[in-house]
């Protein structure tokens, strides 16, 4: 997937968040152990979001094993690198063609 169609990606992703009461804290945190694409919190619980988008596939199928991994470490890394010890969930938002779908907690 091309940068630009990545930020595309990452921008509907926001803006559905931002329109469901969602506030944006950061995007595209990065570490040497990953990237967290979205940081939102709602109601005192922090929401970190993978963003995941595609034409003719079905994108959610990139959210691997390995990628959820890597993808804790990093909430992790986050969590320890701003002294926070908050509620949070790790969840999803799937762009496919041009229907957008939310999932939340994805560890479960």
């Amino acid at each position: 997937m091309s940068r630009e169609l990545g930020a595309y990606y990452e921008e509907r992703a926001a803006n559905y968040l931002i329109a469901n009461r969602y506030t944006i804290v950061e995007q595209n945190f990065t570490t040497k152990m990953g990237e967290i694409d979205i940081i939102a919190t709602r109601d005192n619980v922090y929401h970190f979001v993978e963003v995941k988008g595609g034409i003719g596939f079905e994108p959610v199928y990139n959210i691997t094993p390995a990628k959820l991994r890597k993808l804790i470490k990093t909430v992790y890394a986050y969590l320890k690198l701003h002294r926070l010890d908050v509620a949070f969930v790790i969840d999803a938002i799937i762009i496919q063609d041009n229907a957008l779908e939310f999932i939340e907690n994805i560890t479960l």
